[in-house]
């Protein structure tokens, strides 16, 4: 297992439910400038990927690699702590949902900056705003156990680039992409099995308090104490919460 999350095991779906959101892939896509060649490392199932530039992509979990679709190019076998690549090799590098997986974040962000001659572009999210959505009032341990995963957002910064610009990236009520924030105005699906199975934050939670939050929340929808509380965010267009998109130039 590369990182703290076992896809081999619990990776199945993943293609499925985690498809890049088109308006979030624009932000990334427009992140490279002008490069030609893209390295995306941790690349999973290809989500985020550029279609129109040339790609080499790295993976190392083999059942992810398995889902990458027809259209997209195979996954190289390899770890973003030691990448067989030359320095200054791409004109970008890509980092999506993925820096938090990494055995040595710091020394994978290294090697990012070392074969890239351009932008380093890292999709993450900010620990120390994940409480902004209301899933932490139902699950505050999933909450929990997700900031000890993310890197921080200034030490991302500091290690892909002299120049680094942190950008929030806003989520659309409609969003494709399966993440926990995705769902700000879809309460209901987190009661889907199939749906929690594709968001890795649940793994490092105690069934039992999941078991907890599940029965609250179902309850709290069937009453409209839900509802009461967090309706708004039924017909909000979009959630600006925990998403962050860092571009770091040497």
């Amino acid at each position: 297992m590369a990182g703290d999350f076992d896809y081999e095991t619990h990776g199945d779906g993943y293609a499925l439910r985690r498809r890049p959101d088109p308006r979030i892939a624009a932000l990334v896509h427009t992140a490279f400038g002008d490069a030609r060649t893209v390295l995306n490392v941790g690349a999973g199932a290809g989500s985020y990927e550029p279609v129109d530039r040339h790609v080499v992509a790295v993976e190392p979990s083999a059942a992810m690699r398995a889902q990458r679709p027809p259209r997209a190019v195979p996954a190289i076998d390899a770890a973003a702590e030691s990448l067989p690549f030359d320095e200054n090799a791409f004109d970008a590098a890509l980092a999506s949902v993925t820096v938090h997986q990494w055995a040595d974040t710091a020394k994978g962000l290294a090697e990012l900056r070392r074969v890239t001659r351009g932008p380093v572009v890292v999709l993450t999210f900010d620990g120390d705003a994940l409480d902004t959505h209301w899933l932490a009032a139902y699950f505050p341990e999933l909450i929990t156990a997700e900031r000890h995963r993310y890197p921080a957002i200034r030490d991302i910064a500091a290690a892909i680039g002299r120049h680094a610009e942190v950008r929030p990236v806003p989520i659309p009520i409609d969003c494709a992409d399966g993440f926990t924030e995705a769902y700000y105005a879809r309460p209901d699906r987190f009661l889907d099995p199939a749906v929690r199975a594709a968001q890795s934050a649940w793994g490092f939670v105690d069934p039992a308090a999941i078991d907890r939050g599940l029965h609250r929340l179902r309850a709290d929808l069937a009453s409209g104490a839900w509802d009461a509380r967090y309706g708004a965010f039924r017909t909000q267009p979009e959630f600006t919460g925990s998403m962050r998109l860092i571009v770091g130039h040497p």
